[in-house]
């Protein structure tokens, strides 16, 4: 009877916190979503139309044209292949470096190992910013300055804490028994790295990969620092530039921008599955 009598109110209160719920995701949904659908509809409208009507307001007539003046007009199309390149290269190697750091940290015991892992992932807690003045200098000693090299370079650099942090923690996961086996049968070091640590690794390495390239591909002030030729600029720092080519032809900038961003939303949907199954490796351990 007792149970009958509390069920009802069980009921209701469960109703009321998932019409919170709900209310909460919306609100949260149209934050996130508003600026980019506010972003794409102005870059398919007239300049007459985003300067005098409402900044709200949808274009009476998509203009795909925009989008063909940010490529060719603009020659984003060079600066699109320069983020490929760099991003592209940069994360593999960052990747091959953060899986041999994290795999002699993660498998091996000796002294000083802990601290040397605290010092890379201190990494992690530094501003870039407050690293610009020695990239510099380093990359202007290498003679690197102005170079695909030196943007590959530094962004391996930076980008090394966060990936030895999402591979180790993955490795920490995998058991010693394996390797042990493996070394029993007569398979050496790079035997047991490449065959038995590397693929059921696949999902840490895939995430910090994912993270690289996005980082590589939104990063601007390095690019704009270590970069001064024309030929060579990536697709943030073209971005900038393009209000001195277009001092009033906004729309095809928002076009640009939009060009810009594809890339990042479909590296995330690609890969959301290994991504969150990375972020959570070693999160329960036992």
């Amino acid at each position: 009877m007792s149970e009958t009598r509390l069920h009802p109110k069980l009921h209701g209160k469960e109703l009321l916190l998932a019409i919170i719920r709900w209310i909460l995701i919306i609100f949260f949904a149209v934050y996130t979503l508003f600026p980019l659908l506010w972003l794409v509809s102005s870059s398919l409208k007239t300049n007459f139309e985003f300067l005098a009507e409402s900044p709200f307001s949808l274009p009476s007539s998509p203009q795909w044209i925009n989008y063909k003046n940010a490529l060719t007009v603009a020659g984003l199309g060079r600066m699109l292949l320069n983020s490929v390149i760099v991003g592209i290269f940069a994360t593999l190697v960052n990747v091959i470096i953060a899986s041999m750091g994290a795999y002699c940290i993660s498998r091996f015991r000796f002294r000083g190992r802990e601290s040397i892992y605290t010092l890379f992932t201190a990494g992690i807690l530094v501003p870039l910013s407050a690293l610009m003045v020695p990239y510099f200098v380093i990359i202007n000693a290498l003679g690197l300055y102005n170079t695909y090299g030196g943007m590959i370079l530094l962004y391996c650099a930076i980008g090394i804490p966060m990936s030895t942090f999402l591979i180790r923690g993955l490795m920490d996961s995998i058991p010693m028994e394996l390797e042990e086996a493996a070394y029993i049968d007569g398979c050496g070091f790079f035997g047991r790295f490449f065959h038995i640590i590397l693929p059921l690794s696949r999902t840490g390495i895939v995430t910090a990969a994912t993270f690289q390239f996005l980082t590589c591909w939104n990063e601007f002030i390095f690019a704009n620092l270590i970069v001064s030729s024309e030929k060579l600029r990536t697709i943030q720092v073209g971005i900038r530039y393009f209000t001195n080519q277009f001092s009033t032809d906004y729309v095809s900038m928002y076009a640009a921008i939009v060009i810009s961003i594809i890339p990042s939303i479909l590296g995330y949907i690609l890969f959301q599955e290994q991504i969150i199954a990375g972020m959570t490796s070693g999160a329960v351990k036992g």
